[in-house]
Order: structure tokens, then C-alpha cells, then sequence
């Protein structure tokens, strides 16, 4: 079935879950079940990581309660807005425990930029105000918090230019050392064909590796793929990435799929469903040799297919609807120099007045 891979992964993610709630105070068990409609495992996973810091916060530096399970929701009404601030500041710089290789405890340091600080006080902006809402606490004291600024990042992605280049270092394997040269005769057919329907479409590595081979239709060049939340749609790729998959799927054929891995259309050298890992390590491995000096992902590989593709069609309604993007402004905002740079160059297009004999 095509839904299998998606349900086994939100299985498994709904199981790490429950396992992580277990290092939290009972309380945040209804937060969890509120807004389980509404986000995605993922997320959730997310969000319980970030509680866990915030209460060892509470508990270290707080000293609010002995034990983080002796917490109640209304302890959070005990701190001010200077205590959140804290906080923050306290996430710039900590240091957690960690089992080392032979089971010692060591203490590790852990800094973090404004862009997790970010994600950290988002995560708690969320769950103080479903405890609001649902009356667990008087008041909503993180509305008060002020998010920190993050400064606009350079989009990194690849050129047409080094789209090619890296293609061309897929097939031929060229640059490759003599144990990846190995590796690369085995699978070349496989990894250009996912690294042209990657570039080709703007897909996720995720809805990538969770192809079955019945989602693929070559009658109107399409994959069906499952969007986050579960939407299906079909996205439409070229003759080009049509070709390389074609190739591999004949190769698939003389492929002995592990058990419970018959569906996966993109194997591994054991014949089971390839990682998003192992896809992220193929990327890293073949661009390293054509962009030394830029980190070339799996989510780059997307930014340059809506890159190029913005740059074809200057639509960027379309690249919105093709990448996925639920609100314009997500991809508006990725894609500002380029408008800005559209906008420059039709600036004399319109003419005021003609000059004679025009």
C-alpha cells in the first residue's frame, strides 16, 4: 500500500513520543493530546525535547521543585517575565549530561544561535498558550517575550551550471575516491536517477525515500508523493528524469527486496528502503567534489530547483504550488533577491515618452 511507509514512520515517531513524555511532568500529556490534530509528529517529537530543557531550567537554576515530576501547571504561574528572560539567556549557553561510550557520565557543552533560541521559546510560546486556553494557568506570561531577531541568511543553493556539474559527477563517478569508485558501480544507476527526480522536482528527501514503485506513473510522467499531513498529490517531472528512472526501475527488477520492503522503489545495497541519512550522505558525498565551498543538502537540492525554476517561468505562485508551500510568503521570502533583482530589470520597460521616429 503507498500510505505504508508514512504510517510506519508516524508509528514509530508516535512511539519515541510517548517514550520522551516520560521525562516530563504528567501535565503536559494534555498539551500533547490538544494539539495532536493540528501538528505533526515531528513537531510534537520537537516540542518534547524543548520542554524537557525548559523544566531542567525550572528545576537546576529555578530551583522551583526537587524532581521534574513533582511539577504542576500552576508552578508556571509562579514566574515572572524576568524568569523567562532568564531563560533565554540560559539557552545561549548550558551544559547537560551525557552517557559517555563506556557508560561514564560526562558533561557536555551546548550553545546555541538565535535561530534555535527562536525555535526553543516558539515551542514554549505554544504550550503556555494551550494552558491557557484551556484554563491550566492564570496567565499567559510568554506572550510577553520578544522572539529574537534573526539576521536574512543567504539562500544557499546550486547554479544551472553546478546542477550540471553535479550530475555529471553522479554518472560518472569521477572524482570519487577508490573506495567510494566501489560503492559508485553499484548504485549509479539508482543514485542518478533519485539525484535527477530531486533536482527535477524540488521533492523532499523524505517523500523521495517513501516512493513505492506504484507511485510512479510514466503514462503522464508523474510520482505520487504524501505532502506533510498526509495530502497526496501528483507532481510531474521531465523527459530528462523520466529517462534515469526508467533506467533504474529496470534495474530494480533483477533486485530481491528484504521482507517488508517488496513496495520501496529506491533500495539500498542491503535491498530495504533507503534513509533519509544514507540520502544526505550521497548528497554530501558527490557535491563536496563539484562546491567545495558550499553545503550542498538534500533541502538545497529543492532550493535550487525552486531557484531555477523561478528564474524559468518568474511565477512564483507556481513555485509555491509545485514546492508544497501552504502561504506564498514562506517561498516569497526565500526567493526575495530574486524578485528584487526581477523587479530591477524590467525598470525600463514602461516609457514615459517615445522619442521621435519610434
Amino acid at each position: 500500500m503507498p500510505l505504508q511507509y508514512h504510517l510506519e514512520l508516524d508509528k514509530q515517531n508516535t512511539l519515541k513520543l510517548r517514550q520522551l513524555q516520560k521525562d516530563l511532568p504528567s501535565f503536559c500529556a494534555s498539551f500533547f493530546r490538544g494539539i495532536d490534530q493540528v501538528t505533526s509528529s515531528r513537531t510534537k517529537i520537537a516540542y518534547a525535547y524543548d520542554l524537557k530543557v525548559f523544566f531542567q531550567f525550572l528545576l537546576e537554576e529555578k530551583k522551583l521543585r526537587s524532581d521534574i515530576y513533582d511539577f504542576e501547571a500552576r508552578d508556571l504561574d509562579r514566574l515572572s517575565l524576568v524568569d523567562l528572560e532568564e531563560y533565554m539567556e540560559f539557552l545561549k549557553y548550558r551544559t547537560k549530561k551525557k552517557t559517555g561510550k563506556e557508560g561514564q557520565i560526562e558533561e557536555v557543552e551546548v550553545l546555541n544561535h538565535n535561530k534555535s533560541i527562536k525555535r526553543k521559546i516558539s515551542s514554549l510560546k505554544s504550550f503556555f498558550g494551550y494552558l491557557y486556553k484551556t484554563e491550566q494557568i492564570k496567565e499567559n506570561k510568554t506572550a510577553l517575550l520578544s522572539l529574537p531577531k534573526l539576521s536574512q541568511e543567504e539562500i544557499v543553493r546550486m547554479d544551472q551550471g553546478e546542477v550540471a556539474q553535479f550530475l555529471d559527477q553522479v554518472e560518472s563517478g569521477e572524482d570519487l575516491s577508490k573506495k567510494e569508485k566501489l560503492y559508485h558501480e553499484k548504485n549509479q544507476v539508482r543514485d542518478l536517477a533519485m539525484m535527477q527526480l530531486m533536482l527535477g522536482t524540488g521533492i523532499r528527501v523524505s517523500e523521495c525515500v517513501g516512493l513505492n514503485c506504484s507511485d510512479v506513473d510514466f503514462q503522464n510522467n508523474a510520482i505520487r508523493i504524501h505532502r506533510k499531513g498526509g495530502k497526496e498529490v501528483s507532481i510531474y517531472f521531465s523527459d530528462e528524469v523520466e529517462q534515469g528512472l526508467r533506467a533504474y526501475m529496470e534495474e530494480r527488477k533483477s533486485k530481491i527486496p528484504a521482507a517488508g520492503h517488496e513496495n520501496a522503489l529506491f533500495l539500498s545495497l542491503q535491498n530495504k528502503r533507503m534513509s533519509v541519512r544514507t540520502v544526505e550522505l550521497m548528497v554530501k558525498k558527490y557535491a563536496q567534489k563539484v562546491t567545495p565551498l558550499k553545503h550542498i543538502t538534500p533541502h538545497k537540492l529543492r532550493s535550487s530547483y525552486g531557484t531555477n525554476l523561478y528564474q524559468e517561468t518568474g511565477d512564483i505562485y507556481l513555485v509555491a504550488d509545485v514546492l508544497g508551500h501552504s502561504d506564498v510568503n514562506t517561498t516569497k521570502k526565500h526567493y526575495a533577491a530574486l524578485e528584487e533583482e526581477r523587479r530591477r530589470s524590467v525598470r525600463n520597460l514602461v516609457r514615459l515618452r517615445k522619442e521621435e521616429g519610434e
